[in-house]
């Protein structure tokens, strides 16, 4: 049995894969301790991990609403809050661990274990596209970070390995990272896709956290969807209340509702880009009309991937009732958009990232020290000669 602690933030969907690997690593008889916000306790505390909640780190509120300019500099703050890597440093002084698991994000904290004086082995933890948090996320976050000129790739690539819960298909360039594994998806508790069977039905599940403009996006799809012959089951998430919205009589809202009772009963998706949601739809076989949420975080990278498959269309989150209704309609009909989505729900079936991930992390945990007890010395070859004056000849014998 190892000690493993995981290292996460209250951030919405990075936290199934740290989650799954978590309680799968449990299952296997490794003690594992997660560290995160105290939002996050009844989260991972009902399943079973011991749990312990940042005392320095900076707070983290994803479900408050703000202005674009504090959105985006609470999260920058996560990222590269050193408060974390504070926080880090002190449970593994207080307790040791075989090896510690970070969410690739935390970059503050990544540091701190790096720098650390007695290192500790690490795993990184990916919640999206490796393209993504190479080519979009990296860049911008090391301009951010200043004086202290954080590099997300090169902390990454000190990591034993970094897990990425994805597959080839939707990654927009081959993964050459000699530490990276592609895992396949890790689904939340209770998910166990399988190919729906749903006709003329259509579930619209934007973003469980808040962002700017999403409200009105809402209230746009449901004008959309209003005059389509379809019926149409929303959840808002935690962030909006079905009563702001303007629901029409083919709509059934709900506040929060779990994704594995609606998508095997229905036969396309309306989402934001989010990574969890659109590998659990891709996983059901369903094809997509994506609304990203924000430019500059995965969710236009997430819609490309699927357009690019063929498997869904993307629209501007800003784009009129009209030309949303249009692709709705689109993705409601026969095509190839469904050949394309199956071919992708096989792929993303046919793999276990909860169980991948801990194969993993299990390869790269220090060996158990081993005692060498030194070989006896070897009796010479004459001392090993028996002594024939010990064994008289029996009578008769020659």
């Amino acid at each position: 049995m190892s000690k493993v602690l995981v290292v996460t933030f209250n951030g919405g969907g990075n936290v199934p894969p740290a989650l799954g690997i978590a309680v799968e690593l449990s299952r296997r008889g490794h003690d594992v301790r997660v560290l995160g916000h105290a939002e996050q306790r009844s989260t991972f505390q009902p399943a079973g991990l011991r749990f312990e909640a940042y005392r320095r780190a900076a707070a983290h509120t994803p479900l408050d609403r703000m202005s674009l300019a504090r959105w985006a500099a609470d999260y920058v703050g996560v990222f590269l809050d050193a408060g974390a890597g504070v926080d880090l440093v002190e449970s593994l002084d207080r307790e040791e661990a075989d090896l510690v698991v970070v969410d690739a994000m935390l970059l503050g904290a990544l540091h701190a274990l790096q720098t650390r004086r007695g290192r500790v082995r690490h795993v990184v933890l990916h919640h999206t596209l490796h393209g993504f948090m190479t080519r979009g996320f990296a860049p911008w976050v090391r301009l951010l970070s200043g004086q202290r000129r954080l590099s997300p790739t090169a902390l990454w690539a000190r990591a034993a390995r970094a897990l990425v819960p994805g597959i080839p298909a939707l990654e927009p360039r081959v993964v050459r990272a000699p530490n990276t594994r592609l895992t396949g998806p890790v689904w939340p508790a209770g998910v166990s896709p399988v190919p729906h069977s749903g006709t003329g039905r259509a579930l619209v599940s934007l973003s469980s956290i808040f962002y700017r403009g999403q409200v009105e996006t809402l209230r746009e799809i449901m004008t959309a969807v209003a005059d389509l012959p379809v019926e149409v089951v929303l959840t808002t998430g935690r962030a909006v209340n079905p009563a702001e919205l303007d629901v029409p009589r083919n709509v059934e809202a709900h506040g929060f509702l779990p994704h594995r009772e609606v998508l095997p009963n229905v036969s396309m998706v309306v989402g934001h880009g989010g990574f969890s949601t659109t590998l659990q739809a891709l996983a059901h076989d369903l094809p997509m009309v994506i609304l990203p949420a924000f430019t500059l975080g995965d969710q236009k990278a997430v819609g490309a991937a699927v357009a690019r498959s063929g498997a869904g269309l993307t629209v501007r989150r800003s784009a009129p009732a009209p030309v949303i209704r249009d692709a709705i309609a689109r993705m409601l009909d026969d095509g190839s958009h469904r050949a394309a989505a199956a071919r992708l729900g096989s792929e993303l079936r046919a793999v276990d990232g909860a169980r991948l991930g801990a194969d993993e992390i299990e390869r790269v945990l220090p060996r158990p020290a081993v005692t060498v007890v030194p070989r006896q010395q070897q009796p010479t070859a004459t001392a090993r000669r028996p002594n024939r004056a010990a064994f008289p000849r029996p009578a008769g014998a020659s």
